[in-house]
């Protein structure tokens, strides 16, 4: 039976064990761990029972030949002094990270051919993590430092992910506290055609901002999925927020449009959540017309604005919660904050740039967000191969170890 085989039979707890077993039959492996990242994004935690190579209960996700997988998302083969060799490989689905698959095999059958074939069923794993998500709680559990606040397992159920690639783009996010909420919304689609994108600011903390943020989100899907345009997608989720708070719990957000073929945007700016552009000679903000958060008032109309990118733009969408500073001007600003996060990751790949500006906000030292939310979209364009100019892609699978 081939991985996928075995993985699609499996009981949806029981993935590794399942693993394991094709492992050991098709590679001869002596061991096999699944480390899943936290929702901190800052560790990788074994998938119980905890039976990693170096006897660790996790690894920091800046640290480790795990931790270099996960970041470069390149396989990676360590050759120590011994008859195995250790395999570290991304488990990622369409530019989304759950985390580092870690393979022990005999150092005579370790081959590049070996190593591009494991790294196919990391892969598959991902996929199966994916569906094996919704029948346990297993993977969530690992997942977790400590407790989420009833906010926080709201918003980590409703929002779409981490990160979505295709073709022509790709698409990443952080937000801090992750284990709290700030009711921040933030949804994606994607079709052949166009890009749809949404961030919303926070309307403050716990549960009752929650709530309005899953409301907005539900109202914003079910335009969405009803063929509706960007303006009438904001008209009815302003609707829909007045409707149930009468004004007492307006939205701020932005939300985009990109047509996949030809790089035009529309974009609707109803409130503060701010959009940054970056090119390899300039980082700009976008000053868009800003118009009424979505259920502040009934019957609000809408009118879109036109962007135009070009191949290798890098669009960064940037949501702080209530309580944070607006100020546009001035060192401490979240602007000058921003611009400086944003040219210093200038050349770094897209997955680096949120936490990135997320660290940088959160760090001011007057009037720090309580909460942030970053979204980055790398534009590469339809017929794109590779990274756009400004975008180096990741270095080659590495072997290290003693000679």
């Amino acid at each position: 039976m081939t991985v996928e085989g075995a993985l699609r039979g499996a009981a949806p707890h029981l993935l590794l064990d399942s693993l394991r077993a094709s492992l050991a039959d098709l590679y001869a492996a002596t061991c096999a761990d699944l480390l899943l990242v936290d929702y901190g994004f800052t560790t990788l935690r074994p998938v119980e029972p905890v039976r990693t190579p170096a006897g660790m209960p996790h690894t920091p996700v800046d640290a480790g030949p795990a931790g270099r997988v996960f970041r470069t998302q390149q396989p990676y083969l360590f050759r120590d002094v011994g008859p195995t060799a250790t395999v570290y490989l991304p488990v990622t689905v369409r530019g989304d990270r759950f985390g580092v698959l870690v393979v022990e095999v005999p150092a005579d059958r370790v081959t590049p051919r070996t190593t591009a074939s494991l790294a196919l069923v990391a892969e598959t794993l991902g996929h199966a993590l994916r569906v094996a998500d919704r029948h346990t709680d297993l993977y969530r559990r690992t997942r977790r430092t400590r407790a989420l606040s009833v906010a926080g397992e709201m918003q980590w159920d409703t929002l779409p992910g981490r990160a979505c690639a295709g073709p022509a783009f790709d698409l990443h996010a952080h937000w801090e506290p992750a284990y709290t909420s700030g009711g921040h919304l933030m949804d994606w689609s994607a079709t052949e055609r166009d890009l749809v994108i949404v961030v919303a600011d926070g309307v403050g903390p716990g549960t009752p901002a929650a709530l309005a943020s899953t409301l907005a989100l539900t109202a914003l899907r079910n335009a969405r999925r009803a063929g509706l345009d960007l303006v009438t997608q904001a008209s009815l989720t302003d609707q829909a927020l007045y409707g149930q708070y009468g004004g007492e719990q307006p939205l701020s957000a932005l939300l985009l449009r990109l047509d996949l073929t030809t790089g035009e945007a529309e974009v609707v700016d109803a409130g503060s959540p701010t959009l940054w552009r970056v090119r390899p000679t300039a980082t700009e903000r976008f000053d868009l017309d800003r118009q009424l958060p979505l259920g502040m008032f009934e019957d609000t109309v809408y009118t879109p604005q036109r962007l135009r990118l070009l191949r290798g733009d890098r669009l960064v969408f940037v949501a702080h919660g209530a309580g944070g500073p607006t100020a546009h001007h001035g060192h401490g600003a979240p602007d000058g904050a921003v611009a400086r996060a944003l040219a210093g990751a200038r050349r770094r790949k897209g997955a680096d740039v949120p936490r990135a500006v997320v660290r940088a906000l959160r760090g001011t030292s007057r009037g720090a967000p309580e909460s942030v939310l970053v979204l980055c979209l790398d534009w590469r364009g339809h017929e794109a191969g590779t990274p756009g100019e400004g975008h180096p892609g990741g270095p080659a699978p590495t072997v290290a170890g003693s000679p």
